[in-house]
């Protein structure tokens, strides 16, 4: 379990790290608690989780190394994680000029899917217990795909802040253009 918990952190924090230095330019200051609030997020998302986690396996029999079992324990940590962290992502970019309703949300499945078909992919390496990472490559793999993920995602939404600029810019110039005809307008009237 230490394994794939050190996976996920490894994996969630180079994906936030590297969103935060791209999305502080179009955030400004805001974007200087991104790092620090996903954090956050995420150590409350665990704790919320492992209550949940433990009285299902005591109370309820449900086996973490079997079928059914895994998948149940998977997809309610993944639920919990996945609400905390699109709260906490939600009430960064709220406070931006530009409202992203649905970053917040796309940037939470788009890291679960890619979290999920990493551990899929290296589930030989990992273990449920013994070494933080069993092995340098797949750790370097982990930190290489958040990073990827964090580059693709904030790159994403730098491209769609830019795109909502543009057009905020080209509807304030149109009706500037439409009040100075008003006035021309206006003008030759009198």
């Amino acid at each position: 379990m230490l394994d794939y918990l050190t996976a996920g952190i490894a994996k969630w924090m180079t994906l936030f790290g590297v969103q935060e230095s791209l999305l502080e330019f179009r955030l400004g200051y805001l974007g200087r608690y991104w790092f620090l609030a996903i954090s956050a997020s995420l150590l409350l998302s665990f704790l919320l989780s492992a209550p949940i986690t433990i009285a299902l396996i005591i109370k309820f029999g449900v086996d973490p190394f079997t079928f059914p079992g895994n998948v149940i324990l998977c997809a309610i940590a993944a639920v919990i994680f996945g609400v905390m962290l699109s709260l906490a992502q939600w009430l960064i970019l709220r406070k931006s000029e530009i409202t992203l309703r649905v970053f917040a949300l796309i940037n939470t499945v788009v890291g679960i899917i890619v979290y999920f078909l990493l551990v899929w992919i290296n589930e030989g390496t990992l273990e449920w217990s013994g070494n933080p990472i069993n092995g340098w490559k797949t750790a370097l793999i982990f930190l290489a795909a958040g990073a990827i993920t964090g580059a693709a995602t904030g790159k994403a939404l730098d491209f769609y802040c830019e795109q909502v600029e543009q057009r905020l810019i080209r509807l304030e110039r149109e009706r500037v253009e439409r009040e100075r005809i008003e006035r021309e307008r206006i003008e030759k009237n009198e």
